[in-house]
């Protein structure tokens, strides 16, 4: 990202003053999928792709000038207005402002412009990058964009560490950072550029059997507390088996699992073993392909397409039915995967998939 080139599209459309700069990064999650609605743990970084702001009040009480330097976009609106601006994006500044002025945060006037290099629809949140310029993302989401996001995105992005993955507890909000090194090795995700619009709420039909399998579970067990499946035992879900029926039970079994293995590889992390990182990556996408049922072909196939290459970890990066493949790559075998998966995946499917490097870096941050 270039700061002078926000700058000089900051200077050119406003008053030809210039204000601060902020930039804030998306993110990877290297392992942890359908776990924050279920009180478990995530394991997201921030990348070294996001979104760089610059920001000046403008002397009014209540007049946002904003401009989007990539879609080459103004919008002006009030902070007082009831219905905000219509443009999407422009929707998450206005909302941001009302949710600091909620707790308590006294927001006048000010110019914005803003940029991003986070690609788009690749499940790396770069609305959160442009939110956490700011603050109060999530509430943002809910409120004013009709997104019931978990708090993830935003988290990751505020307190991504260069070199460090975090495991962040979405029950508590508690989070501890692990070291992300691995010298030998390099993260690429593959986009399939599909997404799959499928029948029906597939993701509430999954939230729904988690739910039901805790109210089972909870209806064995009265002296305990069961919120959602993170307070539930292996044992426990096998008692109830019968009566969940087994889409239920194998949903509950997948998230179960998921929930050992951000464990497995927090242990693998602080020892160095990234070769047992990636085991526990191919673990999740089986199970989110075959228990969870979140997948799709083309994202099955590039799984097959990295084990065919001896990629150290695949597997599906976000909610699935498309999107990309966070992928563990030794350096030596890097430009044979991705020659390889480019050839086979565009001739079964009539294009190639994007190929995105990843590094990990710092979160938000006052650049000048």
């Amino acid at each position: 990202m270039d700061i002078e080139f926000v700058r000089s599209r900051f200077v050119k459309h406003f008053d030809g003053k210039s204000g601060n700069v902020y930039a804030s990064p998306g993110r990877i999650n290297l392992i942890g999928e359908h776990t924050d609605y279920n009180g478990g743990y995530v394991f997201p970084g921030a990348v070294d792709k996001g979104v760089i702001a610059e920001i000046r009040a403008n002397g009014t009480s209540d007049t946002v000038m904003a401009y989007a330097i990539d879609l080459k976009d103004r919008v002006d609106f009030k902070l007082s207005d009831p219905d905000g601006p219509r443009a999407s994006w422009a929707r998450y500044i206005y909302g941001i402002a009302l949710e600091m002025q909620a707790v308590g945060v006294p927001v006048k006037g000010f110019n914005i412009a803003f940029a991003g290099d986070v690609p788009l629809g690749a499940g790396m949140s770069s609305s959160a990058a442009m939110e956490s310029c700011f603050a109060f993302g999530q509430a943002t989401e809910h409120k004013y964009i009709g997104v019931n996001c978990g708090i993830m995105d935003q988290f990751a992005s505020v307190f991504g560490k260069a070199g460090c993955l975090m495991r962040l507890d979405c029950r508590s909000r508690e989070f501890q950072y692990f070291p992300f090194k691995p010298d030998g090795y390099r993260l690429v995700l593959l986009d399939s550029a599909v997404k799959h619009q499928l029948s029906g709420s597939p993701y509430n039909d999954r939230r729904n059997s988690c739910e039901n399998v805790v109210r089972h579970i909870a209806a064995h067990h009265p002296e305990g507390t069961f919120e959602t499946l993170r307070d539930c035992t292996w044992e426990q879900l096998e008692e109830v088996r019968a009566e969940v029926g087994e889409e239920d039970y194998k949903r509950a079994h997948f998230v179960l699992g998921e929930k050992d293995r951000v464990l497995g590889v927090c242990e693998a992390l602080n020892a160095g073993d990234y070769e047992r990182v990636g085991e526990l990556m191919y673990q999740t996408h089986e199970g989110l392909s075959k228990e969870y049922e979140v997948s799709c072909e083309e994202l099955d196939f590039l799984n097959q397409i990295a084990r065919d290459n001896e990629v150290t970890g695949s597997r599906i990066m976000g909610g699935g039915f498309g999107g990309c493949t966070i992928n563990l790559v030794r350096n030596d075998l890097y430009q044979r995967f991705i020659a390889d998966a480019k050839k086979r995946f565009c001739e079964r499917y009539g294009h190639e998939p994007k190929v995105i490097d990843v590094v990990i870096g710092d979160g938000s941050r006052r650049l000048c």
